[in-house]
């Protein structure tokens, strides 16, 4: 089969396209026809590596699939060859007093498809049958594929990790990524005001019909302090902050006393410097967050089948432009998801 692969980490250059093995089918699991994938900022992680991440070569990436089932193995029922589905991103391979209480995501077994295991930026994937969900009725393979991982993420990050509540203020830094234009909704969703900061004006726009209420353009203005202006210097409740090592400092001086401020990524940088004093003098949390457990998964998924939260498409491409596809995904020309078809 075709795929976008590596088999040496690196930047954009060790990319390939071209013939890798075809998936094996074993008991438990069932073969995917991959219709859509969508691509991730992790898949530019894990190409790049990092120290103790060990790889089976050539690996491809790609967490969020769409498709039709091919074949199922032994054992697999209440499926059937060619039904529509998508795949739940995250793989328990272990059971531990984590995934025993439903906490899948923090489990150090916990792997997500396209990062320790091949991904779905292929023709075919094999994946547990425990990970299929039924695509929603009247959803093309696209529209399904987008919002599977950042929905996921933004829905574990908001709700669960920094306990938003409806009334309460959320800020949410960069608009154009897949996690982001999902937490702008469902933001929304749970009954918040929602500030967003925008890197041009076309982001700005495409933010506010996704439901942002403000929308600061920092090529135009000081993010931080626009917002503490609009806030009467009180600063919001929630900060997403998924650039990292550029916009932390101004995230903590923009967070209310006893404000949180969530953390998925790091796409300008892992290595941040913080002042610890807006910490313990604002009584301000820093939480982390990753992915979601398997009931998140479909709670996000049966919000999308109702038409409540929306994928945010930029483009789909031909398998064969994958390249490319992470070129300018890379370049953040995106908004929204950029996505493969095979």
């Amino acid at each position: 089969m075709k795929a976008v692969y590596f088999e040496r980490h690196g930047e954009l250059e060790v990319l390939h396209y071209g013939d890798v093995p075809d998936p094996e089918l074993t008991a438990g699991q069932a073969v995917v026809r991959v219709r859509a994938c969508a691509l991730n900022y992790l898949d530019i992680w894990v190409r790049r590596g990092w120290p103790g991440l060990r790889l089976q070569m050539p690996h491809w990436c790609g967490a969020d699939v769409a498709g039709e089932i091919l074949a199922l193995g032994t054992g697999v029922t209440g499926w059937s060859i060619g039904q529509r589905v998508v795949i739940d991103p995250g793989i328990s391979l272990v059971e531990d007093e984590f995934t025993r209480r439903g906490e899948c995501s923090v489990s150090p077994g916990y792997h997500i498809i396209g990062e320790h295991v091949r991904g779905g930026a292929a023709e075919y994937i094999s994946v547990p049958a425990g990970n299929l969900a039924a695509l929603p009725d009247g959803m093309g393979f696209p529209e399904a594929a987008a919002p599977l991982l950042v929905g996921l993420t933004a829905w574990r990050m908001l709700i669960h990790r920094a306990g938003l509540r409806a009334g309460e203020s959320v800020l949410v830094v960069g608009s154009g990524g897949g996690v982001n234009s999902m937490a702008i909704q469902i933001a929304k969703l749970a009954g918040a005001f929602v500030l967003v900061v925008a890197g041009n004006p076309d982001k700005a726009e495409k933010a506010k019909a996704l439901g942002a209420d403000v929308v600061v353009d920092r090529s135009t203005a000081d993010w931080v302090r626009e917002v503490l202006k609009m806030t009467g210097k009180r600063g919001v409740d929630v900060v997403v902050d998924n650039v990292g090592q550029a916009t932390l400092m101004g995230s903590m001086q923009a967070a209310a006393r006893g404000g949180r401020i969530v953390i998925v990524g790091n796409t300008s940088g892992p290595h941040a410097q913080i002042d610890i004093r807006f910490i313990f003098g604002k009584q301000i949390s820093v939480i982390g967050s990753t992915m979601g457990n398997h009931q998140d998964f479909r709670q996000v998924l049966d919000l999308l089948g109702q038409g409540r939260l929306k994928p945010v498409i930029d483009r789909v491409m031909p398998l064969g432009e994958g390249i490319d596809a992470y070129r300018a995904l890379e370049a953040g020309e995106q908004f929204g998801k950029i996505l493969l078809a095979p």
